[in-house]
């Protein structure tokens, strides 16, 4: 009879409800038998006693989004550095401010006049700091060029990069970091626009008069009296799974200066895109100025968020499907791709867990989606810091998600 009770148990765990129900009317299963969550609970608290955990902080949260409810917490509310998973604020905001088919763009104008194949006026760059902008989008403007029976310019190339303030790096970046340029015309995701499109004129066959050598470009704003040339574009659901899949810095800064624009500003600056996100805070009923947003990819020193707000930004992108089906795709997948390709694989996380992971000098972290064995959908988030090896800090989370995944 006690085999049997285990097997109805077993089937009331990891079985829908409905389905549940017809084999629990059967044979009766102990009252004080341990709920699904509480045998998720005990597994945590086993996990918890991780001596990790005696030199290094901890911020933890597991939310049943089935339920609509709090499975575990543990820490949630400290406010921490999220490293990487930033980037799940900027990304959220972004497709709930912008929407998938907003488009980064560059454009290409000139001044002057063209008579028998001679501009007689400057050809000007205006970026829109996108950095899926590459030699094809490069040879496209070339073209546009020559089709209006260009082959000589008398003049000179400038950089319109007024989208942008002047700051190059991002609030609280260390200066010794691989950190991406924050400059609105990118090429190849470097700061050498003017410089490559004059050498691709110039293999086209464009004389440029004026030019002496690439140094020659020169920065302003664009003039009232141009004529526009072309324009090339990407959008923000193309640069969603980069940003997301494989932790692209440069991307999520782009995304983070979009929303300042988005905000009405002329010129994006870094605390006009903070105010964005700060907006979407409000939107899941938490307090601003509790939490301190310095960039959009999590580069900074300065970013101070908590499990309890990623969790309730997860939440919301789960109940706004226009969010959540642009979101969820994006996302690494355990033991299959991004950055999680080589973590929790095998096991039962392996091709569930969908998050988005971590990594600065002393914090590890973990966001994002699984499903549990009951078939419940659950949101979680792992923040782990002043630890002194990444290593420790992904094998905790590893062990944590394993634990919501098992049956």
């Amino acid at each position: 009879m006690r085999t049997i009770q285990i097997l109805i148990l077993y089937l009331c765990l990891c079985l829908p409800k409905a389905e549940a129900q017809n084999y629990a009317t059967y044979v009766d299963v102990p009252a004080d038998y341990p709920t699904w969550p509480q045998m998720l609970k005990a597994r945590l608290d086993t996990i918890l006693t991780d001596p990790l955990l005696q030199t290094s902080q901890l911020g933890l949260m597991v939310y049943d989004l089935t339920d609509d409810s709090t499975l575990y917490t543990y820490g949630h509310r400290q406010t921490l550095r999220p490293a990487s998973t930033m980037k799940l604020l900027t990304a959220i905001t972004a497709i709930e401010t912008l929407g998938a088919d907003y488009q980064l763009k560059t454009s290409l104008y000139h001044t002057g006049t063209v008579s028998n194949g001679t501009l007689y006026g400057d050809i000007y760059c205006v970026g829109g700091m996108d950095p899926l902008f590459d030699r094809s989008d490069m040879i496209a403007f070339v073209n546009k060029l020559r089709h209006q029976g260009i082959d000589t310019i008398r003049g000179q190339v400038v950089v319109d990069l007024s989208f942008k303030d002047d700051d190059r790096l991002g609030e609280g970046w260390c200066w010794d970091d691989d950190n991406p340029v924050l400059t609105p015309l990118l090429y190849d995701r470097q700061d050498n626009f003017a410089e490559q499109l004059i050498r691709e004129l110039q293999r086209d066959g464009v004389v440029i008069i004026d030019m002496v050598d690439f140094s020659n470009s020169r920065r302003g704003k664009s003039q009232n009296s141009r004529s526009y040339v072309a324009s090339r574009s990407h959008s923000l659901a193309e640069l969603l799974v980069p940003m997301m899949k494989e932790s692209d810095n440069l991307y999520a800064e782009s995304l983070f200066y979009q929303l300042a624009i988005a905000g009405g500003s002329r010129s994006a600056t870094g605390k006009q895109a903070a105010n964005q996100v700060k907006r979407m805070i409000q939107k899941v009923a938490l307090r601003p100025n509790d939490y301190k947003v310095a960039d959009g990819s999590g580069l900074s020193l300065y970013n101070y968020v908590s499990a309890e707000l990623e969790v309730r930004l997860l939440r919301y992108a789960w109940r706004h499907k226009e969010i959540y089906d642009l979101l969820l795709p994006s996302l690494p997948i355990a033991g299959l791709d991004g950055t999680l390709k080589s973590r929790m694989y095998p096991g039962p996380a392996a091709g569930n867990v969908q998050a988005k992971t971590g990594t600065l000098t002393g914090i590890s972290s973990l966001a994002g989606y699984c499903t549990a064995s009951n078939g419940h959908r659950l949101a979680f988030c792992i923040i782990n810091q002043g630890i002194m090896r990444m290593a420790d800090g992904r094998g905790f989370q590893d062990r944590v998600c394993r634990a919501l995944c098992e049956r």
